[in-house]
């Protein structure tokens, strides 16, 4: 290849690497593993070649669908984000992307996702995932977020959809079981995204969003994520008590819901950052084991 040709290139590389990173991958890529739990919870015994046909299109759907909505809150929030040290980096918040770019981005995204789940996986699926895009990209982002406190226990409920999605996208309904997991996503919402805002209070402060730190103050902040815990681990053992799961879940929900509540106690009683953050990260690894757990108990009893 000619210096020219590399020369030219780069640019192209940039900006495909500045639309990716609007879809928030990492993000994606939990939201998309959610669903997959959903899928395989909704097929008893080892799927068949249509059921793995049926869930792959299902995941790519919703993952182009949810990056919409990601691209479209990063278009929102670009004023925010560049206020805010976690966020100033995003394309749209240091004016890398124009906004009629990042907006017919969005909107393709969330087309050919629609598209993909009308078509191939079935009606119900698309319209409860058109509906989450809504609820995210627009009753949370453009109203929730910047007037209440509570924006992210209501928000939540977007954000707990993917494995009533892929329960949708495998039997055509939402069953309790995909009840149960909404559940459990939407309670660990609030205690995960309060641990981040305790130690990026002043981040949130600048950018002017009533997150709970900066309009109720750190201790009550620290009570709230302590309550929200004690209640998550209850609904972790829903799946057991239903009959969805074994022993080997329940020990794992038991396991990694007393280090949640352990955490948030410890945080309670001592807040530090660096405490703050730990318990965040370890909320991470909570959500993505518990699920784990429950995909690997589907397949071991």
């Amino acid at each position: 290849m000619s210096a020219s040709t590399q020369t030219a290139a780069s640019p192209a590389m940039s900006k495909w690497r500045q639309f990716n990173a609007l879809t928030k991958p990492r993000v994606i890529q939990l939201i998309v593993f959610c669903a997959l739990i959903g899928m395989v919870l909704a097929v008893p015994g080892v799927p068949t070649l249509g059921n793995l046909r049926t869930a792959a299109i299902a995941c790519l759907g919703i993952w182009l669908v949810a990056g919409a909505a990601a691209v479209f809150n990063c278009l929102v929030e670009k004023s925010i984000d560049a206020k805010m040290r976690r966020t100033a980096w995003r394309p749209t918040a240091k004016g890398e992307m124009s906004d009629w770019q990042t907006l017919l981005f969005a909107a393709v995204l969330c087309a050919m996702g629609s598209w993909l789940l009308y078509a191939w996986v079935n009606p119900l699926t698309m319209w409860l995932t058109f509906a989450t895009f809504v609820g995210y990209a627009v009753v949370y982002t453009v109203i929730l977020k910047p007037l209440t406190p509570q924006n992210i226990v209501i928000g939540g409920a977007s954000g707990a959809m993917p494995p009533v999605l892929g329960w949708a996208a495998m039997t055509g309904d939402v069953g309790p079981e995909a009840m149960i997991l909404f559940l459990i996503i939407f309670l660990w919402t609030p205690p995960h995204f309060w641990a981040l805002a305790l130690y990026r209070v002043e981040d949130y402060r600048k950018s002017g969003l009533p997150m709970l730190p900066v309009t109720h103050g750190n201790e009550f902040t620290r009570l709230q994520v302590l309550l929200y815990t004690l209640v998550l681990f209850a609904a972790c053992l829903m799946p057991f008590a239903y009959g969805m799961s074994s022993w080997l879940y329940l020990f794992a929900a038991v396991v990694l819901s007393f280090g949640f509540t352990g955490y948030a106690f410890a945080l309670w009683r001592n807040y530090s950052d660096a405490l703050a953050r730990k318990t965040f990260r370890f909320s991470l690894i909570h959500l993505s084991v518990l699920f784990a757990a429950l995909l690997v108990d589907h397949y071991v009893f």
